[in-house]
């Protein structure tokens, strides 16, 4: 009976280091979207401040880099200065950002101490988030100039690793 209960034991284990084993090399914030390679949902939000409607149907032609992001979160806070100035270094790529969870006023004062150089739109009920499948945030999204989801990132990029994606768009 011991040798039986040993055996199970030893099945169990050997399972679970090679489950283990499997996702040794990989990086968790490289998580592929099932989104990838298809056209980005559609969405129409209000810009913050100006009250302006953006539709993302309105950006094809152009390759688009969707931020979403927080201002209660910290790596929100890490990542914006990167996005701003390779925002500003590239008049090529819309960049855009969505905000969920949170208020407008917090949003704007984020916004005026923090400086941006692109739009930023609110997901009032976080149905953009749902559809493009956002379990955290920041994730970024980068679309085509067609207005396909070609690369996904989640967590505070680089601008290393925000160049490396936005070379997948600019053609």
């Amino acid at each position: 009976m011991n040798r039986t209960v040993l055996l199970v034991g030893v099945v169990i284990a050997a399972v679970l280091l090679g489950i283990l084993f499997m996702g040794l090399g990989k990086n968790p914030n490289e998580i592929q979207s099932p989104l990838i390679g298809r056209v980005a949902p559609t969405f129409t939000l209000t810009e913050v401040g100006t009250g302006r409607p953006v539709d993302l149907a309105q950006l094809k032609g152009k390759p688009v880099v969707l931020n979403f992001w927080a201002t209660w979160c910290g790596p929100c806070w890490e990542e914006h200065p990167v996005l701003v100035a390779n925002a500003k270094q590239h008049p090529e790529v819309q960049f855009l950002g969505v905000v969920f969870q949170d208020s407008e006023e917090k949003i704007l004062g984020f916004l005026n101490q923090r400086g941006s150089s692109y739009p930023t739109v609110v997901d009032d009920h976080g149905k953009t988030a749902i559809a493009y499948g956002v379990g955290g945030v920041p994730e970024t999204f980068f679309l085509d100039a067609n207005g396909r989801i070609v690369a996904k990132f989640s967590g505070p990029m680089s601008t290393d690793v925000l160049q490396e994606n936005l070379q997948k768009v600019i053609r």
